[in-house]
Formats: structure tokens, C-alpha cells, sequence
């Protein structure tokens, strides 16, 4: 019979290891581990499924450091070759349960393909299945792109004049991101247009932007030579990696070529600030900010599925 509970302490960080596996199980201890010190998870947020004494199945959920409300589950794992996905299902039950109780009202999970550090997502399609019968759909298809230090920096676009954070509060960032998504190519921020309208969702977005370790200094705005606002950039780190958190070209200076040049403008200030590494996502359907990466000589090294689910 499997029993669902809350990991034991001495099944963390390991939680459910696999013997053919050793470089997915240390990549994933050690991500717990980065996890519970960053205050991502707590002890009593990870979940096992428990038969005859063995662990066969983990689930753990995750927020941004230090919130309260749990807003994802990370580290799935369950028996793949289960047709029923009857353990997964189990357990994702209780992971919505405890995310309920806990206040959160829906819940996200990412699948990257390939199969990488530090979850190692082994059996892409079985997982996708799992989660479709969990209740959860397809948020955004994503591309992952990577940029590492050791050659040149991207050219900086000196058609843009940028003015910071400090110089503007918030109101303009607000401003430029309320006409940015009122058209957008990316799946996600569409989805919040249609559920809380134009301007809340500009402000829910700088809101969850602020939730990254930034420096004001660091966020801008760029104008165009005619004075108008052109572009936004938002360089930050997550609790990962240094990462390119939101860029956005405005409506009236597409086909310009500054989708290139935020991302540019965003690697170089987290570049100047000690980042060797520097990761960004987007919607794979945004073929603007797709280019934009690239071009500023960063790396499509995955996809991304994003799912999500109300509670």
C-alpha cells in the first residue's frame, strides 16, 4: 500500500534516488539543499510517496524566497512506467491540498527538455500526461536562452538613452508595461490581461518583477531619439542565476531592432556587476525576443513547458 506524508529528515535532501542515476540524484540534493537555505521550500513543503518501506515518489512545492504561499511544485517524480500515473496522482493531490491550505490559489510546474541540472526531467512526455490528468494545462511554450562570460559583450544601441529607476520611480515602468502588453506575444501575460485587465496586470507584473534581487539603479528605461519611451529592461537575479527577468520593446518602436538591444543592455549591466552567467526565457511564439536573444549571443539551451492549475 503507498502512503503519501511529509518527507522524514532523514530523507532530505535525497528524497527519492535512483540507482542507474547517480548524477541526477546528486543534482538534485544539491538543489534541495540550495532550496531549504533560500528559504524556497520548507522541510514540512516536501512530499514522498511510501511503499513497502521505499521511496518511489517526491514532490516538493516552491515560492520566491522568503513568501509564505507556495505559488509551484519542483522535484516530481513518481513510478513513469505506470500508465495509471496512479502515484503521481496521489501525490499531486496532496501537493494541491497543502498549497490550499497554505493560501495559494493555483499552482505552476516546468518541464525543460532536454533533461538537465538540477532536476533532470527524465520521461518528458510521461510527466506532461501526469500533469495533464492532474488538472493542469500548458501556460507557455518556452525557450530558455544562456549567455556566459568570456567573449565580448554585446554592442550597446546608442540610438537609446536610458534613465534608471532611481531618476523615474515606478510610474513610467508601469506606464510602458501596460502598453507593452497590450500587445503582447507571450501566452502568460496575455492569460493576466484577460483575467485582471490592462493596468492591474502592468502592475501585478512590476509587483512580481520587484520579487528578484535587483538593484534600482539596474532597471531602466530606454528613449527613443524622438523622447518617447522605446524600451524597458529589468536585469535581476533569481534564486538561481542571474537572469534577464523582463525586457520589452514598445509597441510604436518594433522592427527597429531593440528587442536586441534591451537584452544587450541587461547583460551588460548584470555583466558589470560580476554575472558570468545570465539566463533569460521567452514565449516561443514572441519570434521577436527569440531573435533578440540570439543576436545579443545568447544560447536557446532548452524548452520549456509551463504548466498551471487553479486550486
Amino acid at each position: 500500500m503507498t502512503t503519501i506524508r511529509v518527507a522524514r529528515p532523514d530523507e532530505i535532501p535525497g528524497l527519492v534516488r535512483y540507482p542507474d542515476d547517480a548524477e541526477r540524484n546528486t543534482a538534485s540534493s544539491t538543489y534541495l539543499t540550495d532550496l531549504l537555505a533560500k528559504r524556497c521550500t520548507r522541510t514540512d513543503w516536501c512530499l514522498v510517496a511510501e511503499d513497502s518501506d521505499t521511496l518511489i515518489g517526491a514532490v516538493a512545492l516552491w515560492t520566491m524566497p522568503g513568501n509564505d504561499v507556495p505559488s509551484d511544485v519542483v522535484l516530481v517524480e513518481a513510478p513513469w512506467d505506470d500508465p495509471e500515473f496512479t502515484v503521481g496522482l496521489a501525490l499531486l493531490t496532496e501537493a494541491a491540498n497543502l498549497a490550499r491550505r497554505l493560501g495559494a490559489t493555483e499552482q505552476g510546474h516546468v518541464v525543460d527538455s532536454p533533461a538537465q541540472a538540477p532536476q533532470f526531467q527524465r520521461h518528458p512526455e510521461q510527466r506532461a500526461e501526469l500533469l495533464r490528468r492532474a488538472g493542469f494545462a500548458v501556460a507557455r511554450d518556452g525557450r530558455r536562452f544562456r549567455w556566459l562570460a568570456g567573449g565580448e559583450l554585446p554592442a550597446q544601441d546608442g540610438r537609446l538613452r536610458f534613465r534608471t529607476l532611481t531618476e523615474l520611480g515606478p510610474g513610467p515602468f508601469i506606464d510602458l508595461l501596460e502598453a507593452l502588453l497590450a500587445d503582447t506575444a507571450d501566452a502568460l501575460l496575455a492569460a493576466d490581461v484577460r483575467e485582471h485587465g490592462l493596468r492591474k496586470a502592468a502592475e501585478l507584473l512590476f509587483e512580481e518583477s520587484t520579487e528578484f534581487a535587483h538593484e534600482p539603479q539596474w532597471w531602466e528605461i530606454g528613449y527613443d531619439a524622438d523622447g518617447t519611451p522605446a524600451v524597458i529592461s529589468l536585469p535581476a537575479h533569481s534564486p538561481a542565476f542571474p537572469v534577464i527577468s523582463f525586457v520589452g520593446v514598445a509597441p510604436a518602436h518594433r522592427g527597429k531592432g531593440y528587442s536586441t538591444s534591451v537584452v544587450a543592455r541587461g547583460t551588460r549591466i548584470l555583466a558589470e556587476n560580476g554575472a558570468t552567467e545570465i539566463r533569460g526565457d521567452c514565449d516561443a511564439a514572441n519570434i521577436a525576443m527569440v531573435k533578440g536573444f540570439e543576436r545579443a549571443g545568447y544560447h536557446n539551451f532548452a524548452a520549456r513547458m509551463e504548466f498551471s492549475r487553479p486550486l
